[in-house]
Formats: structure tokens, C-alpha cells, sequence
């Protein structure tokens, strides 16, 4: 069984017992947490596709944590005419575990 949820104004398949990280969430560590914006819901050959949404649908999932991604670095240069930029980002995520799937 796996779902299409959409949080963070990304979309991701999901399976029960992935870790995935989101996009930052203000929720404690340990708690759990449910996602009502299911887009899709497999179990085998049975499909419910939502139009947006599944009605019904929820996805439960603990938050194993927060945490920060790799720095990107951004570097902008025009030739020859003595211009450069440099700049570093590093996005905030949450790390969640899907525990279940309900349609």
C-alpha cells in the first residue's frame, strides 16, 4: 500500500515505515503527526485518485527530528567585467517515519 501526500507545496510517495524529510514543521520531536492532503491512495489494484483530494484519507507519521540539508552555494559572475557574488543557503527540514495509511 503507498500514498501521494502533499506537504511543504511538494509532492511525495509514501510507504508505512519510509523516513522522509519535509519541509520544516513547528511540531515537537516525538509527536505525532497526520496529513489529510492524501492525493492518491494504492492498496494492490484498488486506485483512489483524489480531485484534488481522497476523501477520508490520512496518513499518520512521528517526527524523528529537525535538522538543516547541505549548503548550496551560489555563485554569480559577469566575464570580464570584475563582478562576482558569492552566497550560501541551507533549508530547514523535519524528519518524520510514516507509521500508517488510512483511505
Amino acid at each position: 500500500m503507498y500514498a501521494v501526500i502533499k506537504t511543504g507545496g511538494k509532492q511525495y510517495k509514501i510507504q508505512v515505515g519510509e523516513k522522509l524529510k519535509i519541509e520544516q514543521l513547528k511540531v515537537e520531536n516525538g509527536s505525532e503527526l497526520i496529513i489529510d492532503q492524501v492525493l492518491m491512495v494504492a492498496d494492490g489494484d484498488k486506485v483512489s485518485v483524489g480531485a484534488p483530494l481522497v476523501n477520508g484519507a490520512k496518513v499518520s507519521a512521528t517526527v524523528l527530528g529537525q535538522g538543516r540539508h547541505d549548503k548550496i552555494r551560489i555563485f554569480k559572475m559577469r566575464r570580464r567585467k570584475h563582478y562576482q557574488r558569492h552566497q550560501g543557503h541551507r533549508q530547514n527540514y523535519t524528519e518524520i517515519e510514516i507509521t500508517g495509511i488510512s483511505a
